[in-house]
Parts: C-alpha cells; structure tokens; sequence
C-alpha cells in the first residue's frame, strides 16, 4: 500500500529487530523482500542514519516515498548497490571513482555520477544519479540480495534531522511504512557525505564526515616521472601527462581541467640532476607544438621526500626504476615502474637533433596514453 499525502497514512508502522548479530534472519529477509517488491516502504539502519527504503523500479512506490517525507517528484534518491553495479564499464572516470568506491565503500559516501544504468533510470535527475553501498552488514545483507534495485532515503520530513534509532522513527511515522527494521542506534550519527564526480566536476554537494581535501588526495594520483638530468625526457612527460589528463577531466567542449581540483599532481625529477637547470632547447620546441610550454621548467633531484609522497613513479629506462627502487623503503618499490608498459627503454635524446627529440616525445606520449587508462 502507498502513502498518498504528507500526513502518515497507510498501514500502521510494524517494529521489527533486526535479529542476533545485526544479521538478517530467513524470515526477515522474505518479509523485507515481500515489502519492497510489492511497492511498500521500509525503514533500514545503516552505520550513519536510518534510510526509508522503496522499489527503485516502481514509480508509485518512489512516489510514496517522496509523499511520505514531505518532498517533491523532483528530489533525487540514492540508488543503494554494490560496486560492481554502480560503477559499470561505461562510466566516466572509472579508475578515479574505483579508487574512490575501494577506500570509502562500504561507508558513508554517496557517489553522484552523469546518467543512470536502465534498472536506476527512474532516479536520474538533470543527467545525475546517486549511488552508494552502506557500510551496515544487516542492511547490505537485505538489500544486496534482491533482483530489483533500491533506493535510501534517510529518515525524516523535509527540512527535519535524519533520525537515528527504530523508535523515534516509529514516533515519527506512526503509519506508511510496512516494516521498520530495529538495528538499535546509529553508530556515526550522521549523514553521508554527497560527492559529484564527472567531467569537469569534482564537487561536494554535502560533506558528512568526509572533508573535500581528503577526497580529493583519494581520488587523484601524485605522479612523478624521472630520467637522467630532468632536462629533457622526464620534462616531456610531465607536460604530456598534464595536458592529457586536463583534457581528459575536462567537460566536453570545456576548457582544460584544473588538476587539483581532482586531486591530481604530476612532477619531473632526475635522478643525476641539480636544481634550476632549463629544459633543452629542442624539448621546448616539440612541447611547444603540441601546447605546451616548458620555458619555466627547472630540474630538481630525486628528494626522497617527493618520492615517498608519490603514488605513481615512473622512470624513463630500466636503470632509473633501479635507482628509483633502491632510494625507497621495500614497502613503496611496487609505486615505481617503468613508464613503456611493453618494457622499452626510452632514449636520451641530449646532444640529438630536433627530430631525435621529436622521435623521443613520439614515444613518451604512446606510453603515457597506454598507463592513462589507470590513472583516470
């Protein structure tokens, strides 16, 4: 039965306990299951506030759903899935939001990401859809299950607190919802934290317990690329990496991306170098035709400070991800790797000709668009 207006309505509202363990007994779980799929509402914990659960596929039970809380058709709902169904092949940014999805889920983070699979379409709102995997055992137990997809929405009216145990819900919504399940008080007491995540948008709509600076170092990479001098290689790859990623983050027909608002830094050292030396003449040239300009390059050596910060250490030849190695603790060897994933050295073009340095950015650029598809 659904809720038709903003007053409780509907079957008077049924306390259940979650059961032994926070973990959902047989029955439980059918009658959940029974709930949802026939269009009712239900209250769930999770490890932030209760969620009044709904038929994500079911445009009368969102629509109760809504009605019961007091907000209009407009107002978005949280799909509530596993990674491996939010976060399909098709997605834009994948690695980011994966990186993301492997820190944070499950836990108090709802992802909004541009467009919907089919089975979330009713959820999309102005080309955005939010996602999420609560971190609650009992709950992803009773909800990971099913053959439908669900939406979350936390327990309150419109403009009120979310509420945080069975009994108050109960108080509050004496009637509308079918079950609601008692998993006792919970633990965090707060909502999540709401990120937008595309092209061109890294955004925190609300923060939760989830400041933006510490997305953001989750969501990014540091990427250093080292050779010999940082005069000439290592220089290119930096720009080159630069460039594609600030293409890459970009909305379409957009200006480039701000890296940093993604969480993302690129570097240049040399393992040989001094600092303040300028990038060779030709580098700056070839750069220069692709866009990019390395007239303010200076080189600096490899600080072990800059290397243990980093994520991602690419050398330029075997011998430099040697040396890369052996100035790192055994436990950070595995962030360095050669920057040619077939296993190719690259050159050193110094004392060549333009087109030497020209074959040389050839090559450094097919690498870096090869190891672009982990980055983001």
């Amino acid at each position: 039965m659904h809720a038709s207006s903003s007053e409780p309505t509907g079957p008077v509202s049924e306390l259940v306990p979650l059961g032994e363990g926070d973990l959902p007994s047989a029955s439980l779980r059918d009658r959940v299951r029974a709930a949802l799929e026939g269009g009712d509402l239900v209250a769930l914990p999770t490890e932030t506030v209760y969620g009044i659960a709904a038929r994500a596929d079911d445009p009368d039970a969102l629509a109760a759903l809504g009605s019961l809380k007091g907000r209009g058709q407009e107002s978005p709902f949280t799909w509530h899935t596993s990674p491996e169904r939010a976060l399909r092949s098709g997605c834009e940014l994948l690695p980011l939001l994966r990186r993301l999805a492997e820190r944070y889920w499950p836990g108090p983070l709802t992802l909004v990401l541009r467009g919907a699979p089919s089975e979330a379409a009713l959820l999309e709102r102005d080309g955005w859809t939010g996602v999420r995997q609560v971190a609650h055992a009992g709950t992803r137990a009773l909800i990971e299950e099913l053959d439908f997809p669900v939406v979350l929405s936390s327990a309150n009216g419109s403009g009120e607190e979310p509420l945080c145990d069975a009994e108050a819900i109960r108080e509050r919504f004496p009637r509308g919802l079918a079950l609601i399940v008692d998993g006792g008080g919970t633990r965090m007491r707060e909502a999540s934290a709401v990120l937008a995540v595309g092209p061109g948008r890294f955004e925190l709509l609300r923060e939760g317990l989830l400041p933006i600076d510490d997305l953001r170092r989750t969501a990014g990479l540091r990427i250093v690329f080292a050779c010999t001098g940082n005069t000439c290689r290592s220089p290119m790859a930096e720009g080159l990496a630069r460039k594609l990623l600030a293409e890459r983050l970009a909305a379409p027909g957009a200006p480039p991306a701000d890296l940093a608002d993604f969480g993302f830094g690129v570097c240049s050292i040399g393992i040989l170098a001094g600092s303040g030396s300028p990038a060779a003449a030709h580098a700056i040239e070839v750069m220069g035709e692709r866009g990019i300009d390395l007239s303010a390059h200076r080189s600096q050596p490899a600080h072990p400070e800059t290397l243990m910060r980093s994520d991602r250490i690419y050398g330029l030849t075997g011998s430099h991800v040697h040396a890369l190695r052996q100035a790192l603790p055994p436990s950070h060897a595995d962030r360095v790797a050669l920057l040619d994933p077939t296993g190719a050295d690259i050159p050193d073009p110094i004392g060549g000709s333009r087109a030497d340095y020209a074959a040389c950015a050839a090559a450094i650029e097919r690498a870096i668009l090869a190891r672009a598809k982990d980055w983001a």
